[in-house]
């Protein structure tokens, strides 16, 4: 289905828990206020939800959080939404803490990738970004990704300056020998303890990894690049320097039951106890009336979503 401005809205990304392992400075700045189980969507209530979304012309989904597998019976819900007629691609946004317990489990529910959270490669730096988590339980994740086939296994890193910033050069080496794509996210203004230095454009890896080439565009979100040689790619998303929301195709549920036709929109439309042509209606009038764009996103204008990442999906 198109939106009014003519965009194909063919993605969903599904918030299942605001619930997470880790407590990551840019995404939890205020810790996590736990909601009762009656207060989020069931199993079947998002399996209807995105059935309906299916047949108006959604084919692609992402289970996000908070942390996804921290959700009991995540991998039965992966399993529920990739046999729904339509849906052509279930892929899960992770901090790769669980996946050495659950990536075969998801590779056989019908999971076709993951995205997989990581913002430093030093011990100690990741500790202090994520409130305590371990670096090698990270990495021994995204190990468990490649050996479970869950591929293209693709790396986000919010650039922050002055905390991961002297690090490009080494994420950007990580593709030459290895089949991943690295994406640098740029950070956005949704709270957290980051003053104005912290909000980096992405063109400063390019700045930095002056060997990098550009690599035609594929539809996505990330410009992508590639070390001469290189076994891998290196993705910008850019939300603040260059925003991509002429070619916006995704639409959010939050673990509530709210959609939310713009990240950074206070708009949000209740689908809970909707059902049928009710319940399509209301996602037809949720994805025809999707803003044209955001607003101006720096560290002087934050987001107007009124709330922090993990309560909406990474």
């Amino acid at each position: 289905m198109k939106d009014q401005f003519e965009r194909e809205i063919s993605y969903l990304r599904i918030s299942i828990t605001d619930l997470c392992n880790l407590r990551c400075r840019y995404c939890m700045p205020d810790g996590v206020c736990q909601k009762d189980h009656r207060d989020i969507l069931s199993f079947e209530e998002i399996q209807e939800i995105t059935s309906a979304a299916a047949e108006l012309g959604i084919h692609k989904v992402r289970i996000t959080g908070g942390e996804p597998l921290v959700r009991r019976g995540c991998v039965e819900l992966c399993r529920m939404i990739s046999g729904i007629p339509g849906i052509r691609e279930v892929d899960l946004t992770t901090n790769g803490i669980l996946l050495p317990r659950y990536a075969r489990d998801l590779k056989e529910a019908g999971v076709n990738r993951v995205n997989i959270s990581l913002d430093t490669m030093d011990p100690e730096k990741y500790a202090y970004i994520t409130g305590g988590g371990s670096l090698k339980d990270a990495m021994d994740g995204i190990q468990a990704a490649f050996d479970a086939g869950l591929t293209p296994v693709k790396v986000n890193t919010v650039l922050i300056g002055g905390f991961n910033d002297a690090e490009i050069p080494a994420f950007v080496e990580m593709t030459r020998e290895t089949p991943v794509e690295l994406r640098f996210i740029e950070l956005m203004p949704m709270g957290g303890e980051f003053g104005k230095e912290a909000y980096l454009p992405g063109q400063i890896v390019l700045d930095r990894v002056p060997e990098l080439k550009p690599l035609p565009e594929n539809g996505g979100v990330a410009r992508l690049y590639r070390l001469p040689g290189g076994a891998g790619r290196v993705g910008l998303i850019s939300p603040l320097s260059r925003h991509f929301c002429g070619t916006c195709n995704r639409l959010r549920l939050t673990s509530e039951g709210n959609l939310k036709p713009c990240l950074h929109s206070g708009q949000e439309i209740s689908v809970r106890s909707k059902h049928g042509e009710a319940l399509k209606d209301t996602l037809r009038q949720a994805i025809f009336h999707k803003p044209q764009m955001h607003g101006i996103l720096d560290a002087d204008h934050p987001s107007e979503a009124g709330r922090t990442m993990n309560t909406i999906g990474g």
